[in-house]
C-alpha cells in the first residue's frame, strides 16, 4: 500500500467502473458491483485490492495471490486462484496503468501565486496557475490555464507555457515555447546555449545560438535532464516524446512523436530522430545522424552511421543485433580455441 504521507487516495471503485475506466472486460459481469479499495503487487495484495499480471514469470504468484481482482490476459485465466475476480486485457500493464491512476489522480496545488514568489507584472497567467514559492516568472512570460510552476523555478523572458502543464521544482526555462500537459520533473533545463564554437588556436570562438526550444504536447522530461536551444534552427521535441532522467539533448536536435529516451542517454547537435524511435539508457548518438522511425538502439550502444527504419541496433560501434551477437559468438570460439592452446 502507498503511503498515505506522501499519496492522497481516491476511491473505493466498484469492479464495473474500473473496467469501464481500463480498457477491460469482467470475466463475470456479476461482480461488476463488487468494490476495490487499492492496487498492490501480487504477492502483497489483500482481498479488496487490485492487482495485474503482465509477465508470465510472475504467473505463480499470480496462482497464490491473495488479491480480489486482478488485471490480466485472458489466455492466463486458467492460473487464476478461487474466489478472485478477473478483468481481461489485451494489455494488462496498460489497463493497470489506468487503474492505478484512477485511485492516484496527480494531486494539484491550489491556484494562486506563493507570497515568496517573483511574477513580472508584464507575465500573462492562465486560470488556475499554481505558482510555488521561490519561483521567478520574467518579463512577458505566459503560462496557460491550470498549469503549476514548482519552487525555485526560473521561467524565462518571453517563454511560452501550455495549459495543464507540471513544472518541477528548481526548473530553468528560456528560449522555448512549451506546449499542453508537458510534466518537467525538477531541475530540467531547456533553452540553455548549445554546444557551438569555432576551434581556434589562440582561444574558442562562441557561435551565437539564435534557435529556440520546441516542446510538444503530452510529453514527459526527467529530473536533471538538458535540451539545448538551436543555434539556428530550432531544437524539437516532438508531441508525446518521454525522456527519463540525466539525458542530454544536443542543439538542433529534432525528436518525431513518441520517441523513448531512457536515462543517461545522449543525442549530439543535429541528429534526427523519426516516430517512436527508442534510445535506451546509456546509448551515445554522433552528431548529423538520421534515425529511422520506430528505431531501436540497445544500452551503451553507440551510433555512428544512420540508422534504417524499424531496425535494432546495439554495441559500440553500433551495428544490428543479429549481426552484433554473431561478432560476439565468433570471438567467444576464439577466446576458448586460444584458451585451449595455452593450457
Amino acid at each position: 500500500m502507498a503511503d498515505p504521507r506522501f499519496f492522497e487516495r481516491a476511491g473505493p471503485f466498484t469492479l464495473g467502473d474500473l473496467a469501464a475506466r481500463c480498457g477491460a472486460r469482467l470475466a463475470d459481469a456479476g461482480q461488476s458491483a463488487r468494490h476495490v479499495s487499492d492496487v498492490a503487487p501480487l504477492d502483497q495484495a489483500g482481498p479488496d485490492q487490485l492487482a495485474f499480471l503482465d509477465n508470465p514469470k510472475y504467473a505463480e504468484s499470480f496462482s497464490v495471490t491473495r488479491a480480489g481482482a486482478c488485471i490480466l490476459h485472458e489466455k492466463h485465466a486458467g492460473l487464476a486462484p478461487a474466489g478472485i475476480a478477473l478483468l481481461f486485457s489485451p494489455k494488462p500493464y496498460l489497463s493497470y496503468a489506468r487503474a492505478a491512476q484512477a485511485f492516484y489522480p496527480r494531486p494539484r496545488p491550489a491556484a494562486g501565486q506563493h507570497a515568496a514568489a517573483i511574477v513580472s507584472p508584464t507575465a500573462r497567467l492562465g486560470e488556475g496557475v499554481s505558482v510555488a514559492a521561490g519561483a521567478v516568472i520574467e518579463d512577458g512570460a505566459e503560462i496557460g490555464r491550470g498549469t503549476v510552476i514548482g519552487a525555485g523555478t526560473v521561467i524565462g523572458r518571453n517563454v511560452l507555457i501550455g495549459a495543464d502543464c507540471l513544472i518541477g521544482a528548481s526548473v530553468t526555462l528560456s528560449h522555448c515555447l512549451i506546449g499542453d500537459r508537458v510534466t518537467l520533473h525538477p531541475g530540467v533545463r531547456i533553452g540553455q546555449d548549445g554546444f557551438g564554437f569555432a576551434p581556434d588556436p589562440s582561444g574558442h570562438v562562441k557561435v551565437p545560438q539564435l534557435g529556440r526550444v520546441l516542446v510538444g504536447d503530452d510529453c514527459e522530461i526527467g529530473a536533471n535532464s538538458t535540451i539545448d536551444r538551436g543555434a539556428g534552427p530550432d531544437t524539437v521535441i516532438g508531441p508525446g516524446c518521454w525522456i527519463d532522467n540525466l539525458v542530454q539533448i544536443g542543439h538542433n536536435v529534432t525528436l518525431g512523436r513518441g520517441c523513448i529516451i531512457v536515462a543517461q542517454a545522449g543525442v549530439a547537435g543535429s541528429t534526427q530522430l523519426g516516430d517512436f524511435v527508442v534510445l535506451a539508457a546509456q546509448s551515445g548518438i554522433a552528431g548529423h545522424l538520421k534515425i529511422g522511425a520506430g528505431a531501436r538502439i540497445g544500452a551503451k550502444s553507440g551510433v555512428m552511421t544512420d540508422i534504417p527504419a524499424g531496425d535494432s541496433y546495439f554495441g559500440i560501434p553500433a551495428t544490428k543485433v543479429k549481426e552484433y551477437f554473431r561478432q560476439v559468438a565468433v570471438l567467444r570460439r576464439l577466446a576458448q580455441k586460444k584458451g585451449g592452446q595455452n593450457e
